[in-house]
């Protein structure tokens, strides 16, 4: 990630990577079929952190509550000053731009299945919908915040969208 950031992802090659990882280019791609995929074990782990906050909610706390803590928690803790660089070079690389669209697909699975596994978790179309919806109020978040992103201001910004979020919920369900 650091040859990344230093150099932009395009100028950086497998071989730079083994050599930095002290690992011969086969030993790269036994880990990774593409350098792509390096950037998305990274954002992997965000999933994972997400998952393990959803677990960590209170036992009977409404799910959309559940939500909405375990994102905030998971944003707030990765929003590093690196975590920050590295969005930043995603969206304006286009071989990484477009795998953030795969991204966002896994992220929503981990979390429909965080959700299901929690007691009281039903797997069912609900829970599914408000992983959706919560991912996507996840994706609109991120290019707001992309603007001015500081580990400071990540909880304020995920709780702005998070609010906007169930008011237009609220608001289309006036209209059904």
């Amino acid at each position: 990630m650091a040859l990344f950031l230093e150099r932009g992802f395009d100028a950086v090659t497998v071989d730079d990577i083994a050599r930095a990882a002290a690992i011969s280019r086969r030993g790269f791609f036994d880990y990774f079929p593409a350098k792509e995929d390096v950037v998305q074990a990274w954002q992997d782990a965000f999933g994972e952190a997400l998952a393990a906050e959803v677990a960590a909610r209170p036992e009977g706390e409404p799910m959309a509550r559940v939500v909405e803590e375990a994102m905030v928690s998971a944003i707030s803790a990765s929003a590093t000053p690196q975590a920050i660089a590295l969005d930043q070079l995603i969206s304006s690389t286009p071989s990484l731009a477009a795998r953030a669209h795969l991204k966002y697909a896994r992220l929503e699975q981990t979390l429909a299945a965080a959700l299901a596994a929690r007691p009281g978790g039903r797997g069912d179309l609900g829970e599914r919908f408000l992983a959706m919806a919560a991912v996507g109020a996840l994706r609109l978040g991120a290019d707001r915040w992309r603007a001015d992103a500081t580990p400071e201001n990540a909880e304020v910004k995920a709780r702005e969208v998070a609010r906007e979020m169930w008011s237009a919920s609220r608001s289309l369900g006036d209209e059904a």
